[in-house]
């Protein structure tokens, strides 16, 4: 009962004008964001964080969360008319969305999508709902040996995801670790790698970091690969096929979309899986289960359905590691928590008891930013399709002034502006050598909180790291990082068995069918 009271007083927090302006607005800025191609929802919110000086902090925090799962929604849109996908976790939904537009079924993919983004995101924040109280409740007694773990476990997972190549990963990761040592020693208080610089003695700040990566890396990198000079046919939104999907499309849809909403909210949870692991499993899973897995490629809606429920449940639930550890689970969550920080607000297991007005205000802000994405999308598709088809080179004179500006405004450092530059041309390199600017900003935030929990430990132990062993939570924690660890071993044996099942399975069906036919005939 206290759950659901709280849950109600979280939704009438957000129902003032101006909270539910800043709501609208935020949901209308992130489908731009998502629209934009080069850009994504890690870009703008890294871009945006600085202009929300100013705001109380919930109305902050909603309209940054706003931001954050509208951009999701209109990577779908670029992905589905022209064929650009804003991150990887919408490469699925170009794969059979487009060839859907280019059969005069523009209209239809997108209204799928815009349902399995409804359906998928209502269900996820009702499973946050229910996750979030009871994953605060069991960290609450979590002291720094296993805080230390749950850090040393989301890195491990980033590691192991980062592309084919783990190397790269661990390369990405330690980047971000060196970058989060610049400052003050938190143990002696001496300088690190300031080289006499005032500027440096509290460290690289991290939001001309994001910044950088995010949205100058990203459209240095958008413009090398040539996206901007390639030339597609447009597609118009309203064919000659109608506008809503077919019985057929819905009945292939259904399925995936329920499928894909816990699948994604799962992977959400776990820190460095999130949104493009949940999609592209969502994919894959549809297209092993499929009785026409041919059909994939050429414009299946459940291919289509899948993934974007996957994302969408991906992005709500990687906010439960973070409200409740403090523990960004994306890059776009590390950016979100770069802001809670901003505002005074510290996410972790006492975020709950200690600042329920605002934890619940945005969990129930997500309930109507869902209502509204769904909304905005079915009605405004025409004209968020008009951005789409506005060029880059348009574009991103634009993005790098507001890139900038938003550096040079939290504390009006022209040297500030210069890390965004560096970090820009760093993003855009890591980028074509196949490094992840997400694995380096989430282990920039979460490199100093393990050099603290590491060092408390050690201090609680004497010195000892038999501490790890000897506590019942950090033990099973150290299991599940070595599970981790064995996993990429482990998984393609089991993919290749459970296909050889598949098609065993398909291979008999098929021989009933001609038996079946055969005794027909006779």
């Amino acid at each position: 009962m206290d759950l659901f009271s709280d849950l109600l007083h979280g939704i009438a927090s957000v129902l003032s004008p101006t909270t539910i302006a800043l709501l609208a607005l935020g949901v209308l800025v992130g489908m731009l964001v998502g629209v934009i191609p080069g850009l994504g929802p890690s870009a703008g919110l890294a871009i945006l964080l600085p202009m929300t000086f100013g705001l109380d902090s919930v109305g902050a925090i909603v309209l940054l969360a706003a931001v954050y799962y509208g951009a999701f929604y209109g990577n779908t849109i670029t992905s589905v008319l022209i064929n650009a996908p804003g991150d990887a976790a919408s490469v699925p939904t170009a794969l059979e969305g487009y060839p859907m537009a280019r059969r005069g079924r523009a209209a239809p993919a997108l209204i799928i999508a815009t349902i399995a983004s409804f359906v998928a995101g209502t269900a996820a924040v009702v499973m946050l709902t229910l996750a979030a109280p009871a994953a605060a409740s069991v960290t609450s007694n979590f002291g720094p040996p296993e805080l230390f773990l749950l850090v040393l476990l989301g890195l491990i997972t980033l590691v192991m995801l980062v592309g084919r190549n783990w190397v790269r990963g661990a390369l990405s990761v330690v980047l971000g670790f060196a970058i989060g040592t610049v400052g003050i020693d938190i143990g002696g208080g001496e300088q690190r790698y300031t080289f006499g610089s005032t500027e440096l003695i509290n460290g690289i700040p991290f939001i001309p970091v994001a910044i950088g990566l995010f949205g100058l890396g990203e459209i240095l990198w958008t413009l090398y690969n040539g996206v901007h000079a390639s030339t597609r046919d447009p597609i118009k939104v309203r064919g000659k096929s109608g506008f809503w999907p077919n019985r057929t499309e819905w009945r292939e849809s259904r399925g995936p979309i329920l499928r894909g909403a816990p699948l994604g909210f799962g992977m959400g949870v776990i820190p460095g899986a999130g949104a493009t692991v949940a999609s592209l499993m969502s994919y894959s899973v549809e297209k092993s289960i499929s009785k026409n897995p041919e059909r994939f490629g050429k414009g299946a809606p459940a291919g289509l359905a899948g993934p974007e429920a996957a994302n969408n449940a991906a992005a709500t639930g990687s906010m439960v590691p973070l409200l409740t550890l403090g523990i960004p689970g994306s890059a776009s969550t590390a950016v979100l928590l770069g802001g809670f920080l901003m505002w005074g607000l510290q996410p972790g297991p006492l975020l709950m008891e200690q600042n329920p007005e605002f934890a619940w205000g945005l969990i129930g802000s997500m309930y109507l930013g869902n209502v509204m994405l769904l909304a905005i999308n079915i009605f405004c598709i025409p004209m968020f399709a008009a951005v789409a088809r506005i060029s880059l080179p348009t574009l991103a004179p634009l993005i790098i002034v507001l890139c900038a500006f938003g550096a040079f405004t939290v504390n009006g450092s022209i040297v500030e502006v210069g890390i965004m530059f560096a970090c820009g041309f760093i993003g855009f390199f890591m980028r074509m050598y196949g490094l992840s600017p997400a694995a380096l900003v989430i282990a920039l935030v979460l490199g100093p909180l393990a050099e603290e929990t590491l060092r408390q430990t050690l201090i609680i132990s004497g010195g000892s790291f038999g501490i790890f062993l000897v506590r019942t939570p950090s033990l099973l924690l150290l299991c599940t990082a070595a599970a981790l660890c064995v996993l990429p071993l482990v998984f393609p044996l089991v993919k290749r068995a459970f296909q050889r099942g598949l098609d065993r399975r398909r291979s008999r069906s098929a021989g009933e069918s001609a038996e079946a036919g055969h005794a027909d005939r006779s």
